[in-house]
C-alpha cells in the first residue's frame, strides 16, 4: 500500500522540474533535475520491487517452530513487549500512519511559500518515500525477526502468516517518520527562522512516536524495531531534502584578496574558494 501511494505521486517530477511562470515567486532552496531525480527515483523503485519480492518468498513458523519460541531469547531490552497483542492498538497505529502519509505533504500546499513550488516539493517526497521504501522491503525480504505477539497464545491465523517474521524494521514508523520530517525539513527550509518552528519539528517528532508506541502495544514490533524505523524515516525526510539544497556544491570562485604579509609587504590577488 505504502508503494502505491508513493508511486501515485509520480507524475509530478515532471512539474518540479520545470519552471513556474509567477514574477513574484521566491527563487525555491532545492535544485531538482528530472533525468538525474528521475533515474534515482526509478532506481528506488526497482529495489523497492525487488523487496517485496524477497519478502513474498518468505514463509511462516511451522507448528513446532511456534511452540518452540521462548520469550527468554528475546535481547532483554525487547523483551517487555514478547507477548503483546491488541487490535485495537494496530488500528489506531494504522489511522495514525497511513492519513499522516498525505496529510504532512498536504499541508505544505497552505505555505504561500510553497504553494508555487508544490510540483517540485512533490517530486522530492516521491523519492524521499521511495527511498525509505527501498530500505524497509530490502531488510524486512532479507530478516527474519518474528514479530512480538509469536510469543504469546493470540494471533489466530496470523501466527502461521509469512509477515510473522517481517518485525524489523518497524515500516509503520519509518514511514510516518519520512513523511512528518520531510513536511518539517521542507518548511524549515522555505520558511527559515518562522517562529511556527518549534511546533512544526515538535508535531514532526511526536507523530511517528505515538505511532512506534501503538504498534509496540499491538505486538507487530519490538522497541528496537521501532527505534530503528524511527531513525531511518527521520534521516529520510531529512537528508533527501539537503542534498537536493540549491548552492550545494555548485563548483568553485574566485574572490579577491589583499592585505599585508609578516614582512610588512602589501600583497593583493586571487583565492579560489568552493561552495557547499
Amino acid at each position: 500500500m505504502k508503494l502505491f501511494f508513493s508511486l501515485a505521486l509520480s507524475g509530478s517530477l515532471f512539474l518540479g522540474s520545470a519552471p513556474v511562470a509567477t514574477a513574484q515567486q521566491s527563487p525555491s532552496p532545492y535544485r531538482t533535475s528530472f533525468l538525474v531525480d528521475g533515474s534515482i527515483t526509478a532506481g528506488l523503485t526497482v529495489l523497492t520491487g525487488t523487496g517485496l519480492y524477497l519478502v513474498q518468498q518468505k514463509s511462516g513458523l511451522t507448528p513446532e517452530q511456534l511452540a518452540a519460541l521462548d520469550r527468554n531469547d528475546v535481547p532483554k531490552i525487547d523483551r517487555f513487549a514478547a507477548g503483546n497483542y491488541d487490535e485495537r492498538a494496530q488500528t489506531v497505529s494504522d489511522l495514525l500512519c497511513y492519513p499522516t502519509l498525505l496529510i504532512a505533504p498536504g499541508l505544505l500546499a497552505l505555505n504561500p511559500e510553497v504553494r508555487g513550488r508544490y510540483g517540485q516539493v512533490l517530486g522530492l517526497y516521491l523519492q524521499t518515500m521511495l527511498a525509505t521504501d527501498a530500505m524497509f522491503t530490502m531488510t524486512v525480504g532479507n530478516v527474519y525477526r518474528y514479530r512480538p505477539y509469536l510469543y504469546g497464545t493470540e494471533g489466530g491465523g496470523r501466527r502461521s502468516g509469512k509477515i510473522a517474521t517481517n518485525s524489523f524494521f518497524a515500516g509503520h514508523t519509518a514511514h510516518t517518520a519520512t513523511a512528518t520530517f520531510f513536511a518539517a525539513k521542507v518548511f524549515h527550509d522555505f520558511n527559515p527562522g518562522s517562529t511556527a518552528e518549534p511546533f512544526v519539528w515538535g508535531a514532526a517528532a511526536l507523530v511517528p512516536a505515538a505511532v512506534g508506541y501503538y504498534r509496540l502495544e499491538a505486538g507487530k514490533h519490538f522497541l528496537t524495531d521501532n527505534i530503528v524505523g524511527y531513525a531511518v524515516g527521520a534521516t529520510m525526510g531529512i537528508v533527501v531534502p539537503q542534498l537536493h539544497k540549491a548552492g550545494r556544491g555548485q563548483g568553485v570562485s574566485m574572490v579577491p584578496m589583499q592585505g599585508v604579509n609578516v614582512n610588512g609587504y602589501s600583497y593583493s590577488g586571487l583565492v579560489l574558494t568552493k561552495q557547499l
